[in-house]
């Protein structure tokens, strides 16, 4: 072993264009290893970052992926609800003493239909009675109504649903409005 006197002894002795050679190295070192760090930190961070997104994008296919297929499903639901109505509007078939058990068979279906909507997080949109919103409705008509409150839905065109958050598709509404004065007072005017 070397003693310590005999260490800076040794140093001393060194030249000094040596001495910052070294220093320079080691500055150069010390400088590669913190860019080499910060690189590694960074990769890390972007995987991070990109596991989260496939995450997200694997989460999003289960819970959408099936998002056309629902929303094509749903004319199913509208033609049998369709044809329910149109049966019992038929003067023929109201005579027909099985008509009822007919449209109880259809009413099963119905509600098969909607119990599987519902498993799926298929959701019936409630529109009757509630303020317009344009992110849910989609105003068909808008309906003189001194009863209503302007801007509330009092007609139910077509029904709309949710898959989960996202809107599968809008409610087709009539919208309650004031009556007009002025068209009113002219209309007076003229008879």
């Amino acid at each position: 072993m070397m003693s310590d006197d005999k260490k800076k002894k040794e140093e001393i002795d060194k030249d000094p264009e040596e001495l910052s050679e070294e220093g320079k190295q080691e500055i150069n070192f010390e400088e590669k290893l913190k860019e080499t760090e910060e690189k590694l930190l960074r990769s890390l961070a972007e995987i991070e970052n990109q596991r989260r997104r496939f995450e997200k994008e694997i989460k999003d296919a289960f819970e959408f992926g099936s998002f056309n297929f629902a929303k094509e499903s749903l004319s199913i639901l509208d033609n049998l609800q369709r044809a329910k109505e149109a049966i019992k509007n038929d003067a023929v078939l109201k005579n027909n003493k099985d008509l009822d058990k007919f449209l109880e068979n259809l009413n099963i279906i119905e509600k098969d239909l909607v119990s599987i909507f519902e498993k799926n997080n298929i959701k019936k949109i409630e529109a009757k009675g509630k303020k317009f919103d344009p992110n849910l409705h989609q105003a068909m008509a808008e309906i003189e109504d001194e009863k209503s409150e302007a801007g509330s839905v009092i007609q139910e065109i077509q029904a709309g649903y949710m898959l989960g958050q996202r809107l599968l598709r809008p409610a087709l509404v009539g919208v309650a409005k004031k009556k007009d004065t002025k068209s009113t007072e002219k209309k007076e005017k003229k008879g």
